[in-house]
């Protein structure tokens, strides 16, 4: 409260300035006046449905966070020092220093922040204008509006949630001059789910179906996710995963059987297919990560470490790898019969078996390359994850191309199977996982009753092409998919029904949503030891709020404890 009397007094002050020294009656137009930005239902609507746009553009667009996130999680690996990539992946982990001049992690912060903040003050101008007796066009216009508006404040608030470890605690209805008190993200994240919550009770009233679909624009994707349906489970997937995601350790995943059921729900009413949006040319929406030629071929940028991709090697050179000293370990050649990795006995074989993709569900993910790169011993393999070259190569081609997988299916299928395996329905949770196996010719897990059960190896008909044309399980068969590390980290095992569903999650959701492997890793327990499980917030909101910076992980607080791989 003090912040906010400061900016009250700090306001009334420039005003009396103004109004002593205005001869000529000039208005001041740096002050700002909300009433005149949102004087027309027009810019109202406008602020409204540009707002999801704003979340995405800040989370890709360059973002220090997105990069590192991706090294630390073990998605990519990169020495360099752009984005603080080298430093914070590296191994021991270090912190995240945030004493005034150290590296940002403002962007993120900043572009969430202040996102949230204009969908309030847009909200309360269309409260207004409806209380006056105002439209927005018609009583569905009006509805579906203030239903993304409500949706626009909750993802902006429920990823502040997720990565940071505190945040502004952004409400609807908050006065346009009112400083958002700092709150711990366990808060952040309680007015996150509020505020979906309020979205889709809104978009699910029968008056508001005349205003749908809403203009393409706003969600930036087919036209399926404009629709009042295709809306509504964008909002339970986008709660779900902020549900689960928001744990820090996984003593907090647990959560209670009262919010997995209600994860199980949302995944349930979730997406039916991919959320896309449109990115580059002049669609106005960002990706400039995992869709460029940097990430794609830049070595150097963005290379494939075996630390979790090897788990699909069925050879026992994943194992070897990990019984090897740290920076004394060599890459090796993956042979596993999933076919989202190139296949082939050498690895010219398989560099010719590495097409470039056509789209983001093309086969190989992975691509093989005779190029050696340069890091850590640990750190490079001879691949390069590919999938998403399919943006580079449309990027700059306009709205029908460059399509960016937002929300991946996969992500809230296997969200959902997880929900059911922590619900104490592992068959429910099988008939999920098999999906992604049987399509990828892994055995099925059909008859398997516990979490903890080992999931089979298989006898593989093969013809003389080398493709697999048949398969039959076998139990306690060593070449099973995955094989993790135990949890002294230098040996491997068969994996469980709980590694296959994580297995899988991770292969189909790489690259594919920011910080996917970070968010889940944490959670599950599996991040390198002293891994930051969040970011603290950043030294120049501190500063401007007259608190003193702090740093989180490499063994302060917020540090990953050594994990289920003893990595």
């Amino acid at each position: 409260m003090k912040m906010a009397q400061k900016a009250a007094v700090l306001t009334l002050l420039a005003v009396t300035a103004t109004a002593c020294d205005n001869i000529l009656g000039v208005d001041n137009l740096n002050q700002p006046d909300i009433e005149r930005v949102f004087a027309t239902p027009a810019a109202i609507q406008q602020t409204i449905g540009s707002g999801y746009q704003s979340v995405h553009n800040t989370l890709t667009s360059n973002d220090n966070l997105m990069p590192q996130l991706l090294t630390i999680s073990g998605e990519s690996y990169s020495s360099i020092n752009n984005f603080q990539m080298g430093p914070r992946g590296g191994i021991p982990r270090v912190p995240v220093l945030n004493s005034t001049g150290a590296a940002s992690v403002f962007g993120a912060f900043s572009g969430l922040s202040r996102g949230g903040r204009l969908a309030v003050n847009a909200l309360n101008a269309l409260d207004k204008l409806m209380a006056e007796g105002g439209t927005l066009g018609s009583v569905g216009n009006d509805l579906r509006t203030r239903a993304f508006g409500f949706f626009v404040i909750g993802v902006n608030q429920g990823w502040l949630a997720t990565i940071y470890d505190q945040a502004g605690l952004v409400r609807s209805g908050m006065a346009s001059d009112e400083v958002p008190e700092l709150g711990p993200y366990t808060e952040v994240m309680a007015i996150a789910i509020a505020m979906l919550d309020s979205a889709e009770a809104i978009a699910s009233q029968t008056a508001a179906a005349a205003g749908f679909p809403m203009p393409g624009s706003w969600v930036g994707a087919s036209t399926e996710h404009a629709s009042q349906a295709g809306f509504l489970r964008l909002v339970r997937s986008f709660r779900a995963r902020f549900m689960a995601g928001v744990a820090r350790t996984p003593a907090e995943r647990e959560f209670t059987p009262a919010v997995w059921t209600r994860i199980r729900n949302d995944a349930e009413a979730g997406l039916t297919t991919d959320f896309l949006t449109h990115v580059g040319g002049s669609t106005g929406w960002n990706q400039n990560f995992v869709g460029t030629l940097m990430f794609q071929d830049g070595r150097a940028w963005s290379q494939m470490t075996l630390m979790y991709f090897g788990m699909a090697d069925t050879t026992g050179a994943y194992t070897a790898w990990l019984a090897t000293p740290l920076d004394n370990r060599v890459p090796f050649l993956v042979r596993t019969p999933d076919p989202r990795w190139p296949r082939g006995e050498t690895r010219a074989i398989q560099v010719d078996n590495s097409p470039l993709p056509e789209d983001q569900n093309s086969k190989p993910y992975i691509r093989a390359s005779l190029e050696n790169e340069i890091g850590d011993a640990w750190g490079w393999s001879f691949y390069q994850f590919s999938r998403t070259r399919a943006i580079r190569e449309s990027y700059f081609m306009g709205p029908s191309e460059g399509l960016f997988m937002e929300i991946n299916k996969a992500e809230i299928d296997l969200l959902l199977a997880e929900a059911k395996i922590r619900l104490n329905d592992v068959p429910g949770a099988i008939a999920i996982i098999d999906q992604y196996r049987l399509a990828n010719d892994l055995p099925s897990l059909a008859g398997l009753t516990s979490r903890d059960a080992t999931i089979p190896g298989a006898d593989y008909v093969v013809d003389g092409d080398g493709e697999i044309t048949g398969m039959t399980a076998v139990a306690g068969k060593a070449n099973c998919v995955p094989r993790v590390p135990t949890s002294a980290g230098n040996a491997t095992m068969c994996g469980t029904v709980w590694e296959a569903m994580k297995y899988e999650k991770r292969m189909e959701t790489a690259y594919s949503s920011y910080g996917r492997w970070w968010i889940d890793n944490r959670g599950w327990g599996d991040l390198v030891e002293n891994t930051h499980t969040e970011y603290p917030v950043p030294f120049q909101e501190m500063d401007a709020r007259q608190l003193p910076p702090y740093s989180l992980g490499g063994g302060l607080a917020s540090s990953a404890a050594r994990g289920t791989y003893g990595f």
